[in-house]
């Protein structure tokens, strides 16, 4: 049987695109929010590891992952009611745009940032870029007033304004077709967050954070009206159904957690908790030995091509992980399946040597974008679960791979249902593979 649970006030940062500005919008939110001593949460739309470690450090509460299309939804309703306890207003992060996903259906949707509004009834306020634009964004976004039932527009914030006129101008035309400006951003490239390959440069990586994060949440508070931002916020709910848990991989995991070695999504970690496990990081970068009472090593994903070269150097670390994988599993996740393996090439062409107990080579040197949603069904028994289990995921690397001989790990389909050949890679009690594990 299930029931309705409410939650508090909230706002769904949405966009056209990718680039319109999400990321420097509710950074700014969240922390001007907290500045004038709001509780509030947040949370990511899709399968993304760095925005919400910025979420954490703006808003000062762990951030969540919701995604549609790779999570069950009585999972999704348990992370907002539990993670919205005490906040008094939730800034959701959308993805891409707005209305934007995979043809087929996952779980409950196709992974566009609209499913969630529409499942929890809190409203869109609109990130438009209006740059080379004036009247043309109201057209725009009066076709996202009325593109899908139960979801609402309640604003829009405008983006890269270039003068006090252009703003009138476009503020005009969005209020004739129902639609109030709550901001208008002026160009400002100096509010630029670095980037790399695969999106933002990690929170934890990224200088000055705090003051780059008071001076994101100064700039939100000379341009947006936040008084109507919190009145535009409206209570949500969610009819959760029964919970359904994740089982994690071990009672003791040991958990490579470094610059290396970082992605991991927090409602898996917390899922590992409350099942009772314990977790133990060790950090692989700094050549330190995994707890040798763990029942398993984790090896997540992160950015083992950049620090390369003190990985094949961790010989303490190397020689550890191999006589542990003798006795009981290892598993690794993209950058800790790339680890794991024989060899990796990075980006200028120099060949490393990895921890070897998996026959996988693979390269930098000549990129490749590997993305999107994944289903997996396992093969045989491993750390992950029993043959035929299935679990959804999603891929986002650049690796080539040179050699793949060990046995499959997976029978491994994308969003369109069609059949994959990198299956992931099984040798002994060591098990990896590309896919980033969402739900199970």
């Amino acid at each position: 049987m299930s029931e309705t649970s409410p939650l508090p006030p909230g706002l769904i940062i949405g966009a056209p695109r990718s680039g319109s500005g999400k990321t420097t919008v509710t950074l700014g939110l969240l922390r001007a929010l907290k500045r004038r001593g709001h509780s509030v949460q947040p949370f990511k739309c899709g399968p993304d590891y760095i925005d919400p470690a910025f979420h954490v450090a703006a808003a000062g509460r762990e951030s969540f992952n919701v995604d549609s299309w790779a999570m069950r939804w009585p999972l999704v309703a348990g992370l907002l009611s539990h993670a919205s306890n005490g906040a008094d207003i939730v800034i959701v992060e959308g993805l891409m745009g707005f209305y934007d996903g995979v043809v087929q259906p996952g779980h409950w949707g196709n992974g566009a940032s609209s499913d969630l509004a529409a499942a929890t009834g809190w409203p869109a306020i609109l990130v438009l870029d209006v740059s080379g634009q004036s009247q043309t964004a109201a057209a725009v976004a009066r076709g996202f007033m009325n593109f899908r039932d139960r979801v609402e527009i309640a604003g829009v914030i405008l983006n890269r304004v270039g003068s006090a006129r252009h703003t009138r101008f476009v503020s005009e035309a969005l209020t004739a077709v129902g639609l109030p400006v709550v901001g208008a951003l002026p160009r400002e490239a100096n509010l630029v967050l670095p980037e790399r390959h695969l999106g933002l440069v990690q929170a934890e990586e990224t200088a000055e954070l705090e003051s780059r994060l008071e001076t994101l949440a100064d700039f939100i508070d000379a341009n947006v009206d936040m008084a109507r931002i919190v009145e535009l916020a409206k209570p949500g709910s969610v009819n959760s159904g029964p919970s359904v848990t994740i089982r994690p991989p071990g009672q003791r995991i040991a958990l490579a957690r470094d610059a290396a070695f970082s992605f991991v999504y927090p409602h898996l970690l917390a899922a590992w908790r409350e099942a009772g496990a314990e977790i133990v990081p060790f950090s692989p970068l700094a050549d330190e030995v995994p707890d040798a009472t763990a029942d398993v090593i984790w090896m997540p994903g992160g950015y083992p091509e950049l620090h390369a070269g003190r990985l094949a150097a961790a010989d303490r670390l190397k020689s550890a992980m191999r006589k542990f994988a003798e006795t009981r599993p290892v598993h690794g996740e993209c950058g800790g399946y790339m680890t794991l393996g024989t060899g990796l090439v990075d980006a200028s062409g120099v060949r490393h040597e990895m921890i070897g107990l998996l026959g996988l080579e693979t390269s930098f040197a000549k990129r490749k974008l590997n993305l999107g949603y994944r289903k997996a069904e396992i093969v045989e028994p491993c750390v992950l679960g029993n043959p035929g289990d299935q679990l959804t995921g999603h891929e986002f690397h650049y690796a080539s791979v040179i050699s793949s001989p060990d046995a499959p790990l997976f029978h491994l389909r994308d969003s369109d249902g069609n059949i994959l050949t990198q299956r992931g890679s099984r040798r002994g009690l060591t098990t990896g593979s590309f896919l980033h594990v969402v739900d199970v």
